[in-house]
């Protein structure tokens, strides 16, 4: 099966899902995530539901900056993808990404996509002592992320901050990745993995703004 081939759902594979990890529980955790997060350096916002996580993450990138997006059901949830990728206002990297040879222009693919001046990003948690966890296949977001970019803003909802790193793991491995493996086989006809896995414990003051939002966005 090539990844232009999409399974039928029949033959989806479908493993469990810890469906606990799907809402928000204790509605301080926002306000413990933030000051854990603001302790290790990271710039932590609260803002109450998705508009207003659009609104100031959009605020917060300077016109004519070049952004770069890790897929994120979060950003597409909340029209951050179409602003940035239709609006005018940017220099989308996936826009111009799309549109190259990943046979011919690799390296230039690979060029742009490392050190956008702006990376916009979910994760898939976020501890209440401050730590972002980030899981992907290639890696692709995770280069930018860790050092590449010259600014990062993440997006997280309220049912993606857990008490510990454990926790944090358990949801990566019992939630997120089975329902990315679904969406994966759906639009690409291939199983996703988990290959790598980003920790980011604290950042120097000011590179990475995380946006909290009080109420589930995204998986």
């Amino acid at each position: 099966m090539t990844m232009a081939q999409t399974p039928q759902t029949k033959d989806l594979v479908r493993l469990p899902v810890n469906a606990s990890f799907a809402s928000a529980g204790d509605p301080h955790a926002v306000d413990r995530a933030a000051a854990g997060l603001k302790a290790h350096g990271f710039d932590a916002r609260i803002v109450e539901d998705g508009a207003a996580a659009r609104e100031l993450l959009l605020s917060l990138i300077p016109e004519g900056s070049a952004v770069g997006e890790g897929a994120s059901a979060t950003l597409d949830q909340i029209g951050v993808t179409d602003a940035v990728e239709k609006g005018g206002r940017y220099d989308a990297v996936r826009v111009k990404t799309r549109s190259m040879d990943r046979a011919t222009q690799g390296s230039e693919i690979r060029l742009a996509s490392a050190a956008p001046d702006v990376q916009i990003n979910s994760v898939q948690a976020v501890t209440e002592d401050g730590r972002l966890l980030v899981a992907a296949m290639s890696g692709s977001q995770i280069g930018p992320m860790a050092f590449g970019a010259g600014r990062v803003i993440v997006v997280v909802g309220a049912q993606k901050i857990v008490p510990d790193l454990t926790t944090a793991f358990q949801r990566l491995e019992e939630y997120s990745y089975p329902l990315e493996d679904v969406r994966a086989q759906q639009a690409y006809g291939m199983r996703s993995a988990m290959n790598k896995v980003l920790v980011v414990n604290g950042e120097f003051p000011g590179r990475i703004t995380v946006i909290l939002v009080r109420e589930a966005l995204g998986v």
